[in-house]
């Protein structure tokens, strides 16, 4: 749906809906690609699922060995073990 229709349904301007919405997503910290609002569906493709810094390097956790991936899906920081759904 276009923002204007929105706009149109809530009989509001276009600017106070802008600045609304950046109020609930500042409330919710929610920002573009975050793991914790994406689908469950869609974490297999949402890049910043698997990124991490390990020793002040970002590294892709599906590309680490199982059982680090093992401790991260321990810590609930990633929703599988990669290297399971491989096989």
């Amino acid at each position: 749906m276009k923002m204007a229709d929105v706009c149109a349904a809530f009989k509001v301007g276009k600017s106070t809906a802008s600045s609304k919405s950046q109020v609930i997503l500042n409330s919710l910290k929610a920002n573009l690609l975050d793991p914790n609002w994406s689908l469950q569906s869609m974490q297999n493709y949402n890049p910043l699922t698997w990124m991490f810094e390990i020793k002040g390097y970002i590294i892709d956790i599906r590309q680490a060995p199982r059982e680090i991936q093992v401790v991260f899906f321990e810590k609930g920081l990633i929703p599988y073990i990669p290297a399971d759904r491989e096989k």
